[in-house]
């Protein structure tokens, strides 16, 4: 049921006589949508950015197609800028949806159970080695 499902959205972002603007809007409406759930309480490594601008340019790759660059004599992917459409990428779009979160937890008052947990401290020591990234580093880094 699901090979289907997928096989009948593949041959939507293929089909040439849809409109780029639909397809576009389908890829921000189920693509996008469900890859980014609770993202708001991500921390994204640089493995898990890398993987997700993949995924976004095989997308869009499907979607706009591969052209054959003349001057660098390779094929290259259009961007949204040659679509003109502004569309923001995944990582703006969990950015975005973070800084929300955050913004939300600042609003509410200080005895609700997310915005104690956002600053508790558990008064335990770190492990050795490259500290991981804490929820709070990410967004003070956005």
């Amino acid at each position: 049921m699901l090979t289907k499902r997928t096989l009948c959205y593949n041959n939507f972002l293929k089909n040439k006589y849809i409109s780029k603007n639909l397809t576009f809007r389908l890829k921000n409406t189920i693509t996008d949508k469900t890859l980014t759930y609770a993202s708001e309480t991500w921390t994204l490594t640089r493995r898990d950015r890398k993987q997700l601008n993949i995924f976004e340019r095989k997308v869009y790759r499907r979607i706009l197609g591969p052209v054959y660059d003349n001057e660098k004599e390779n094929w290259r992917i259009l961007t949204s800028k040659d679509a003109m459409v502004k569309i923001p990428t995944l990582i703006e779009t969990i950015w975005l949806n973070r800084l929300r979160w955050f913004g939300h937890v600042q609003k509410t008052e200080e005895y609700r159970i997310p915005k104690r947990v956002l600053y508790m401290n558990f008064g335990t020591t770190r492990l050795r080695g490259r500290t991981r990234n804490r929820r709070q580093d990410e967004v003070r880094e956005d």
